[in-house]
């Protein structure tokens, strides 16, 4: 359960560093994505939210509105940035879950660009290592095996296998960007 508070602290700091936010906003965000990463509930967001605050990461502005409660308005702290790329440059358990390594990717921005291909990198290997175990797990199936785990096995090849695609193509974008233009020759 520690690790979940960590992600989700982590997770609001990189938030805070494109601008503040009041923690409606940040759960309204977390609800587009609650597909990918799940949405935190506001049990969840408001006490990291809280633990932020008393640890200095972040300060609270209270912004009045007409007839209803003060908008507080978060916003990350020096410190708050410190600790945000100090979780950044730590390596990520090889066993990470697609959510850990989604919401490190919507961060990206936050990333070096060596920090981000080292991440990507590292999901490419976690998830080539998935595919070659499920394809064994499948190649293993006889005509008496179970309908529903041959579909979910199957299931979760194909989805190996896109995300694989998805990192290559990633990773050779990014390393494009990085490619300096080629030169004109003149002739």
């Amino acid at each position: 359960m520690a690790s979940a508070v960590v992600n989700i602290r982590h997770f609001v700091l990189g938030m805070l560093t494109k601008q503040p936010m009041s923690g409606y906003d940040i759960k309204r965000f977390l609800k587009t994505l609650s597909w990918l990463i799940g949405s935190p509930s506001f049990g969840s967001l408001y006490p990291a939210l809280r633990g932020l605050l008393e640890d200095g990461l972040v300060t609270v502005d209270l912004v009045p509105r007409p007839e209803r409660q003060p908008r507080k308005i978060y916003t990350i702290t020096e410190l708050g940035r410190e600790d945000l790329q100090a979780w950044i440059d730590r390596p990520v358990a090889p066993d990470a879950s697609l959510k850990a390594f989604a919401m490190r990717l919507v961060l990206a921005s936050n990333f070096s660009r060596a920090g981000l291909l080292s991440h990507l990198h590292q999901r490419r290997a976690q998830v080539a290592v998935h595919k070659s175990q499920l394809e064994e797990r499948i190649a293993s199936q006889d005509e008496n095996s179970d309908l529903g785990q041959s579909l979910v096995l199957e299931y979760g090849l194909a989805l190996a296998r896109a995300e694989y695609a998805w990192l290559q193509d990633a990773l050779d974008s990014l390393s494009l960007e990085s490619m300096p233009a080629p030169v004109q020759v003149a002739e």
